[in-house]
């Protein structure tokens, strides 16, 4: 089997910080009300000439810029993305004539929700074990508040704006199993082209009782497969929608509370860039070590959700 690992990643983050004080100006809210049900303090909005490709970019670009590889190495662009700026041309192209990408690649855009970059590992493995080039770039990224309702004070308040990107190579005999699923509903949908305007439109209720049992079904399904269990993975970044679901997932493993990383305290949901900009910021903290082994677990509109278990070999932070 051929399996993927990670060698480098990068982020695009907003420079706006929204914190809840300011979120309370524009909407009936508090940082009490917030924080106590979400775990989160404040997030990035785009500011004037910030968007969904320009920091889908600005992250693609870092993370090839770290890899070390010749961009025409690369063998595929995908991007996650529910946000893209155009309905066609796609992001992933657009990303491809920025950086100058290879013209005779595949390079597409996918509609998983915040699952969204852990489906695009997986379309990229599969593409790059059927092509000749070992190398992929997959990002995920987010403009949340335009499709925001300002006025919905459940939903307004969870989500913010950002990219992340990683570029993969795969080998033969990598460590590597996944889990890609889906559990067909309205649950969280934004309305698509030809609508008078698309905002974000949730049932809070109904999304948390399906992550809480989506993160365990997931990871059960990696184990079972690989024959591995948590002790023999270094970390493990969920989607980072809710701190209360996370810590529901920790306590039902037992495992250390350091084990599962957390930052939405100050990015809040960016549901496809979650987990790649949860990863790029935990290497360049020098959490993440070369050799180390990973669970990637997401989950979303879909309702999604999706793992991968493999492996950090990029350079030290």
């Amino acid at each position: 089997m051929e399996g993927i690992t990670i060698i480098s990643t990068g982020a695009g983050l907003p420079s706006r910080v929204m914190t809840n004080e300011d979120m309370a100006k524009l909407v009936d809210t508090s940082d009490e009300w917030i924080f106590t049900r979400t775990g989160i303090h404040e997030r990035r909005f785009c500011a004037e000439g910030e968007d969904n490709l320009s920091l889908a970019i600005a992250a693609a670009e870092q993370a090839l810029s770290r890899s070390g590889i010749d961009k025409n190495e690369l063998g595929c662009v995908i991007c996650g993305t529910v946000t893209a700026k155009y309905a066609s041309p796609s992001t992933a192209c657009l990303i491809q004539k920025a950086l100058e990408l290879p013209e005779d690649i595949p390079v597409l855009d996918i509609n998983a929700a915040c699952a969204g970059f852990i489906y695009g590992l997986e379309v990229a493995r599969g593409l790059l074990c059927a092509g000749e080039r070992k190398y992929g770039l997959v990002i995920g990224v987010e403009e949340l508040t335009k499709v925001l309702d300002m006025e919905d004070r459940s939903t307004c308040v969870l989500f913010g704006d950002g990219a992340g990107a990683a570029v993969i190579r795969v080998e033969q005999d990598a460590p590597y199993e996944s889990y890609l699923g889906a559990k067909g509903g309205l649950e969280i949908f934004i309305e698509g082209v030809g609508a008078e305007r698309s905002t974000v439109h949730m049932d809070g209720k109904a999304v948390f009782r399906f992550a809480v049992s989506a993160i365990p079904k997931v990871i059960n399904s990696i184990f079972e497969k690989s024959g591995k269990t948590m002790e023999d993975v270094d970390h493990c970044i969920c989607h980072q929608a809710n701190a209360r679901i996370i810590d529901h997932v920790v306590k039902k493993y037992g495992a250390p509370e350091e084990k599962f990383y957390k930052n939405m305290e100050r990015f809040g949901n960016t549901s496809a860039a979650s987990v790649p900009t949860a990863m790029n910021e935990m290497w360049e903290k020098g959490m993440i070590k070369s050799g180390e082994t990973l669970m990637l677990v997401g989950f979303g509109g879909g309702l999604t959700m999706a793992g991968a278990m493999l492996k950090f070999n990029g350079k030290e932070a």
